[in-house]
């Protein structure tokens, strides 16, 4: 969602009209349209090279990686799903916001990647190697605009927290929780 779609919403919620403030945060979002846009293609153009730049780095520094057994399917799925969070961070761009990130690109992802028994400290690594690789292919100004997507990604995954499903077992909400109790 736009800035400019939520200072309305919020307006609205509220029976008011956007304050002065909100109108001069909706300015400046219309002013920096074209040049969002534009990094949003710049990212789309390089994010072949990044993946394929930052799978390769990843690989060095953990050689022995589902992505890199041999197997071409783990190997595509994991660019694939990498190349999704450089997707995810263009869409930050155009919006104008980390909505995207945080409304539907890390909901769940830490769980995922535990349930399918990737190592979370790989994801992480992987992602580190990504932000390296786009912050050599980018202007620096292009890559001061998408690192703190990178890192709030990387943050999300390394944050502790309760169970996206929020499972109760026990009439406990987490682990934590039950630790707590038996303890």
């Amino acid at each position: 969602m736009s800035i400019v779609k939520q200072i309305i919403l919020d307006a609205d919620e509220e029976l008011r009209y956007p304050t002065p403030g909100e109108l001069r945060m909706m300015r400046s979002f219309c002013k920096t349209g074209a040049e969002r846009i534009r990094l949003a293609k710049t990212l789309e153009q390089h994010a072949p090279t990044i993946v394929e730049r930052g799978t390769r780095k990843f690989w060095q520094i953990c050689p022995r990686t589902p992505s890199n057994s041999g197997s071409r399917r783990k190997t595509e799925a994991a660019q694939r799903d990498m190349g999704w969070y450089i997707r995810l961070i263009s869409y930050c761009l155009l919006a104008g916001s980390d909505r995207p990130l945080r409304e539907t690109g890390l909901l769940g992802m830490k769980e995922l990647y535990t349930n399918i028994g990737i190592p979370l400290d790989n994801i992480l690594q992987y992602l580190r190697c990504l932000k390296a690789e786009a912050i050599a292919q980018l202007s620096e100004a292009e890559a001061i605009a998408i690192i703190p997507y990178f890192d709030q990604i990387i943050q999300e995954l390394v944050r502790p927290g309760p169970s996206y499903f929020g499972i109760k077992t026990g009439g406990l909400k987490n682990s934590s929780e039950r630790a707590k109790k038996a303890a």
